[in-house]
């Protein structure tokens, strides 16, 4: 078969046969290039037995065995352990702790007396010692390669025969069946459908370090996060220490769980507790902050939130937003407006959630409407308040999920108060705590003020 040459996006993978500047697919500029595009070279089956179909009664239903990482977080956002024969992408901004953390969890699982196998295409053995030297990764049985060529990582894989392997990154792998460049659309597709073959045939847990384009999604063509059993990504801040692990994406596990980190000299420390952790520096009694109760997956989380409402000397005030959606802000502001009858419309309103965490569901909105209003009325809300609801377009306050979990996470930190949906109430029982139960946003400022 005679090689062909493709027009590839580079951010999507989109394939036209003549160059554009702008892709169509994404919308992405100067992200097209030119690739030879050969005829895989990938075997069909997942194993070297020939597959036949099962009636659905006859396949095995026992539970994935699950290996332990040693690391709770990374354990919890996994689904409880790493399973053999998975394919985990883990993506993130450069120097964020990608590498150190899958260090730590190389050196974990070789305590077990087994050989693992760290591969880098991007740091040399030395770099990767030296860096291990100060986290106190030592163990005999974690074997280090610094090689990009696929067909010589295998061969190396067949004669050490790991018990987990990790590719940092997958960009900088490259395999000789693809003409193109390592980190091109073809080699990025090939060389992950190869390891994903050598997952599901030999049982072996494969991790994939993933560059992130300048929207934060994983370089590449799409269908890399599709063929991976779990997608992490990992998220923070260079001005804060702390990091946290989301999974957007796992076939053995809940996609809502994170993993709460601190990067320290000594590597990443894992928080037990990151509600206390991000109210530690808490201001008290100032107008615009709160409290309130986010859960990520099986975990309750507290967070602050912090707005600022002031006069603005342009024509159209900001909105500016971090850590939540800036549609959302608009909509509350709106509603304040409406139904409350705060005067916001000349106003610059900037809301933030403390400690770089992301707020997704509507559970906020209570919480975030009540900043609003209490930084544009200077008046303080009491520190010991728990703020929770759901508020619609008419200025009702909806019931929320988990309204149980949450209360009796702020009643653990010593919460005393707390204000949220009157259609809640009846599934919160949580003694010593002081239960508000609201209907509408106006009747929830009449009883925090």
């Amino acid at each position: 078969m005679k090689n062909k040459a493709l027009f590839v996006c580079h951010n999507c993978g989109y394939q036209s046969p003549k160059w554009m500047g702008k892709c169509p697919d994404c919308n992405s500029w100067n992200t097209i290039h030119e690739e030879v595009v050969a005829k895989s070279k990938i075997p069909a089956a997942l194993t070297g037995a020939e597959a036949f179909p099962l009636p659905i009664s006859e396949v095995s239903a026992s539970a994935e065995q699950r290996i332990p990482c040693c690391i709770e977080e990374f354990d919890r956002v996994l689904g409880g352990g790493l399973v053999s024969g998975s394919l985990v992408l883990i993506g993130g901004d450069p120097g964020i702790g990608k590498s150190t953390l899958l260090l730590q969890v190389m050196n974990n699982l070789a305590m077990r007396n087994e050989p693992v196998l760290y591969v880098s295409g991007e740091e040399s053995a030395q770099q990767i010692r030296l860096r291990g030297s100060r986290m106190g990764v030592d163990q005999k049985q974690l074997y280090l390669l610094a090689e990009t060529s696929l067909e010589k990582i295998l061969a190396q894989v067949g004669r050490l025969k790991p018990k987990a392997l990790v590719v940092d990154s997958i960009q900088t792998v490259f395999t000789d069946g693809v003409e193109s460049a390592p980190g091109s659309v073809s080699q990025v597709r090939e060389t992950a459908g190869r390891l994903m073959l050598l997952a599901k045939g030999s049982g072996l847990p494969v991790f994939l370090v993933g560059h992130v384009t300048k929207d934060g999604s994983i370089a590449g063509p799409r269908v890399l996060e599709h063929m991976v059993d779990t997608v992490l990504y990992f998220e923070g801040d260079s001005g804060h220490p702390y990091r946290i692990l989301r999974a957007v994406k796992n076939r053995f596990g809940s996609t809502n769980e994170i993993g709460v980190f601190e990067m320290k000299e000594g590597g990443l420390q894992e928080v037990q507790n990151p509600s206390e952790l991000f109210l530690s520096e808490r201001p008290i009694g100032v107008s615009g902050s709160l409290v309130i109760a986010t859960v990520e997956g099986s975990r309750p989380l507290l967070v602050e939130l912090q707005a600022l409402v002031s006069s603005s000397s342009f024509g159209v005030p900001r909105r500016t937003t971090i850590g939540v959606d800036h549609n959302r802000l608009a909509l509350l502001v709106a509603v304040l407006e409406k139904k409350v009858g705060l005067s916001l419309s000349g106003q610059d309103i900037f809301l933030n959630v403390a400690g770089g965490v992301r707020l997704n569901e509507p559970a906020a909105d209570l919480g975030m409407a009540l900043a609003v209003a209490s930084s544009h009325l200077d008046r303080v809300i009491d520190p010991q308040t728990l703020v929770l609801g759901e508020v619609g377009l008419a200025g009702e306050v909806r019931a929320i999920t988990q309204p149980d979990q949450r209360v009796r996470e702020a009643a653990k930190l010593g919460f005393t108060r707390c204000i949220f949906p009157a259609g809640s109430k009846k599934h919160v029982n949580v003694p010593g705590m002081e239960l508000i139960g609201v209907r509408t946003l106006e009747e929830a400022l009449e009883r925090l003020f």
